[in-house]
């Protein structure tokens, strides 16, 4: 029972409409970085990368081991522009969107949104940059942070946990 006057308990948001969430921001910065890397890419660099790739997997086909990350290089795509685009830019649009939406595009599709596990109203920039490094332990234990979502009474990823972040249902 609610006691008078106080707010009602937040519906946390689980593991699958996280998950959801999560696709549907991978989707939205794939259309923003593919168009600028087929911008900054000439035909010649997609075709040499496309080769290359066939080989590479010939090989590792054949049981030859496979530099991937030296393929990708030879084929021009680790320049600094592509660092910019491809690492930059995702990186600056989830932390504008934490900061400015308190959600990402994902999240504000179902309805969802980043607050602060104690009183309920956006996090701090602190807590939205140690949220984003959490993101790297909830990798680094083999996805286990991610996972915890399904688990956690509050719904909480250890890097909501790490910043003191919820996710929430949006009555907005």
């Amino acid at each position: 029972m609610i006691e008078p006057g106080s707010a009602p308990r937040p519906q946390y948001v689980g593991f699958w409409k996280r998950f959801v969430a999560f696709i549907i921001d991978s989707l939205a910065v794939m259309l923003v970085i593919v168009p600028l890397l087929l911008a900054v890419h000439g035909q010649d660099d997609w075709q040499r990368l496309s080769d290359s790739l066939r080989d590479a997997l010939i090989k590792a086909a054949g049981g030859v081991q496979v530099d991937v990350a030296q393929l990708v290089r030879a084929a021009g795509f680790s320049g600094p522009l592509d660092v910019l685009i491809q690492v930059v830019l995702p990186i600056a649009a989830v932390l504008a969107f934490w900061k400015f939406r308190n959600a990402t595009p994902g999240k504000m599709a179902l309805a969802a949104k980043i607050v602060d596990a104690d009183s309920g109203k956006p996090p701090s920039d602190r807590q939205l940059l140690v949220r984003f490094l959490g993101y790297f332990v909830s990798i680094l234990t083999l996805g286990l942070g991610f996972l915890w979502i399904a688990i956690d009474r509050r719904k909480q990823g250890f890097h909501d946990k790490i910043a003191h972040t919820l996710v929430v249902h949006d009555d907005d």
